[in-house]
């Protein structure tokens, strides 16, 4: 075909790939094997662990034995005991992060001398390792001395979980302060000033439009904090090692005995497996009564 020129018209490929997405896809490729070695492989690796029983005191024998890694942990009070354990560890610090990253958000969207060099403080606690945070949370309560009574802190099994969710908040609390800061910062002004119109209290104010405002915020935090509560165990390794008794026994703590002191390594994936889909499943839910609260 011609134009009027008498030029002859390229045809237009519909197969292929240009030069500009070949070279993207060749630049790519190191990535992709990078994240297929580190990330990926590790993964399903793990889950064919998980389908036999696999212990290092008899490296020679490791029959497949499909499923039943996950009924025995599944069939164990111990674990359910772990899982009890998590739950209410993850909720004491969700729900405690969410409160003070929220007062420390609202305290840093106002404007006044020094705010500047106090969002820079804020950001120490998060850029201390947690390996760190633990040895210095470990000293912290083993200096208390402003009772009378000399308590070992950590020793009580009625408030391991509490102090260890202190030191856990503790860290937290800046990045999700941050994170709703930013929320704040996109919530235009028109809105205040119509609510004041309306004859909107500061409380009235805060609940009718700061709140609503910041849903997506909140529900990232939630997502992220309850993510990093539930399979959180660095904090359990340093302050406590599971102790006292087992008061700090949560799941990621028994993952790791039950892979590295028991050897057992079939079991010790199972039960990595069903606490990576329970944290799946839980941050589906969160996102889903998101979505629907903003359609509706």
């Amino acid at each position: 075909m011609t134009t009027s020129a008498g030029f002859a018209r390229r045809p237009t490929p519909t197969t292929g790939l240009s030069y500009d997405e070949r070279r993207a896809y060749l630049f790519l490729t190191p990535l992709a094997a990078v994240l297929m070695g580190i990330a990926v492989f590790p993964i399903l690796y793990s889950f064919y662990v998980s389908l036999y029983s696999i212990k290092l005191t008899r490296p020679q024998r490791a029959p497949f034995v499909w499923l039943d890694n996950y009924v025995v942990v599944l069939s164990d009070p111990q674990f359910w005991g772990a899982v009890e354990r998590t739950v209410i560890f993850s909720v004491i610090a969700v729900a405690a992060i969410l409160v003070l990253a929220l007062l420390v958000a609202l305290l840093l969207n106002e404007e006044f001398p020094g705010r500047r060099v106090l969002s820079a403080l804020l950001l120490i606690p998060w850029a201390i390792p947690y390996v760190a945070n633990a040895l210095m949370w470990k000293w912290i309560l083993y200096q208390l001395d402003f009772i009378d009574t000399y308590m070992v802190w950590l020793g009580d099994a009625d408030k391991t979980l509490a102090l260890i969710a202190n030191a856990f908040v503790w860290k937290e609390v800046p990045l999700a302060a941050i994170l709703l800061l930013v929320g704040l910062k996109t919530i235009p002004a028109d809105l205040y000033s119509a609510a004041k119109v309306d004859g909107a209290n500061v409380v009235k104010r805060f609940l009718h439009v700061t709140l609503p405002a910041l849903g997506p915020s909140f529900a990232l935090v939630l997502i992220y904090e309850t993510m990093m509560a539930i399979r959180h165990f660095d904090l359990f390794f340093i302050l406590t090692e599971g102790g006292p008794g087992d008061a700090s026994h949560v799941v990621a703590w028994r993952i790791y005995v039950e892979t590295f002191r028991n050897l057992s390594f079939g079991t010790g994936a199972a039960m990595s497996y069903i606490l990576a889909l329970a944290t799946l499943a839980l941050s589906y839910v969160f996102i889903r009564a998101l979505a629907q609260r903003v359609t509706t």
